[in-house]
């Protein structure tokens, strides 16, 4: 069982299905499964959110030759310590919180400051678009009034509807803990990332399982850290990424949306 400074015993025992010093006791332990199903239905790359559609910024970086094989797995760490962890990873978690309690209006403001964080065109359309589309089908298919209540937010523009906010609405309304959907959707972020990577040849079917076994600590690291933000420490520093992302804007030709 993982446990980090942020959660005591006891709730590390209960987000996890079990009482504390033992397992899960309770009556209904198919309801902790449950959790697991959820997060894995959410990242599967054949739920139709269009996240796996994204590049992720790499292919800017491959248009400029700044990346090859062996850069790639330094790169996937860096980005997520230094970008998705500061920002989506944080705006999930803080965004998850929120909704659990009630919290409308601060789930809103957070992603009011993840938008505005993200400074190229296209990586604001593509994270309100897969956060749009998250929205409208998890409405339908989990049916939690909480993911409809945000969505009805998003569509009357009161709210941007980001990815990473969407996402924290959606674990919240399905009872997923807030550390298990951080870390869940860290990793459907590394997936569309080496997905991203086969398709623009930096790597194969094989390497691609090794970088995503290698990128576990990160993301139990980016995770721990995320769950200790407050709404003031969101943003990203990846000025790298932030000028690759402006120049694949223009670019003449390209594969994929970010």
């Amino acid at each position: 069982m993982y446990r980090d400074e942020t959660t005591g015993a006891a709730e590390t025992a209960a987000a996890d299905g079990a009482a504390p010093g033992g397992p899960h006791l309770g009556p209904h332990p198919g309801l902790h499964l449950d959790h697991l199903l959820v997060s894995l239905q959410l990242t599967d790359s054949a739920f139709p959110s269009g996240f796996y559609t994204l590049s992720h910024g790499l292919e800017g970086y491959v248009q400029q030759g700044a990346v090859d094989h062996d850069s790639l797995a330094a790169l996937l760490h860096d980005v997520l310590r230094h970008g998705v962890g500061p920002a989506d990873a944080t705006a999930l978690a803080l965004a998850h919180r929120a909704a659990a309690a009630g919290d409308w209006d601060t789930v809103a403001a957070t992603d009011r400051r993840l938008h505005a964080t993200k400074l190229s065109r296209e990586m604001r359309q593509a994270a309100t678009r897969t956060g749009r589309q998250l929205l409208d089908l998890a409405a339908e298919v989990f049916g939690a009034p909480g993911i409809a209540r945000y969505h009805r937010t998003v569509t009357a523009r009161r709210a941007p509807g980001t990815q990473a906010v969407a996402a924290g609405v959606v674990y919240a309304a399905t009872g997923v803990p807030v550390r298990q959907a951080v870390a869940a959707d860290l990793f459907a972020f590394c997936a569309s990332f080496a997905g991203a990577a086969l398709r623009l040849r930096l790597t194969d079917h094989r390497l691609a399982q090794g970088l995503l076994r290698r990128t576990a600590p990160v993301i139990e690291e980016t995770t721990r850290e995320a769950l200790a933000r407050s709404l003031d420490d969101l943003g990203a520093t990846t000025f790298a990424a932030d000028v690759m992302s402006a120049r694949h804007e223009r670019a003449e030709a390209r594969l994929f949306a970010s």
